[in-house]
């Protein structure tokens, strides 16, 4: 069981959103205000953050980007903004997933417990993957490029783990929503924004990778280092 922090003003949706994951076996802590979900997130003890974007005073991208500066807490945002580029700003500001709405509170509960399996399973794997001067610690979730700790997102550390596992393969974005998410269905943007995310992170340019590189129609590739 953990403890699941929903944002959202709007009680109705609040209280469906909370009624699947208590039936789920959650606990579920509600708020309905921006600054009074980061208080909470603050005082320690919530596992993941279902976090509506249009919030009062203090709105749900903001929260976003302050609870990234925080840590790497899983972060699902709702929206009834519908634009792709709603969503990628979403993603760009640290979200590690973005439903539309109206949505399935069902799928919100699926996406939600899959976040929840992978942050559980991180110490499960005792291993570290060296790569150049790139350094993947799965156990302790940690990602040293040279001596300098990276700051990673649950979701760029799941795709930079893959890749690194599967030197060489190319994956096309379709595959990689599969393979590192379980997502038989999902928005393919979620892929191209932190494959870029991930380039600025550990490519000497981003502007000309080298490491994680595009595959013309395919998709993407990760190059060990020699």
């Amino acid at each position: 069981m953990a403890r699941i922090l929903v944002v959202d003003d709007h009680l109705p949706v609040r209280e469906v959103v909370t009624s699947y994951l208590r039936a789920r076996g959650h606990d579920v802590v509600e708020s309905g205000d921006g600054a009074d979900a980061l208080r909470r997130v603050r005082g320690g003890d919530i596992d993941a953050v279902v976090l509506d974007v249009m919030l009062p005073s203090l709105d749900g991208r903001e929260v976003c980007r302050r609870l990234r500066a925080i840590g790497d807490i899983p972060i699902i945002m709702l929206t009834a903004l519908g634009r792709e580029a709603d969503r990628v700003h979403g993603l760009e500001l640290g979200a590690d997933d973005y439903l539309g709405k109206p949505f399935s509170p069902r799928e919100l509960v699926l996406r939600v417990d899959s976040l929840l399996r992978r942050t559980a399973g991180r110490g499960e794997e005792p291993q570290v993957i060296r790569d150049g001067d790139l350094l993947v610690d799965i156990a302790r979730h940690v990602v040293r490029r040279d001596d300098t700790e990276l700051s990673l997102t649950l979701r760029e550390f799941e795709l930079l783990r893959f890749f690194v596992s599967h030197a060489g393969t190319a994956f096309s974005r379709e595959q990689l929503l599969q393979q590192v998410w379980g997502w038989s269905v999902g928005d393919q943007s979620t892929v191209t924004v932190h494959v870029r995310r991930l380039r600025e992170k550990v490519e000497p340019d981003p502007r000309r990778p080298v490491r994680l590189v595009t595959v013309w129609g395919i998709g993407y590739r990760w190059e060990a280092a020699a």
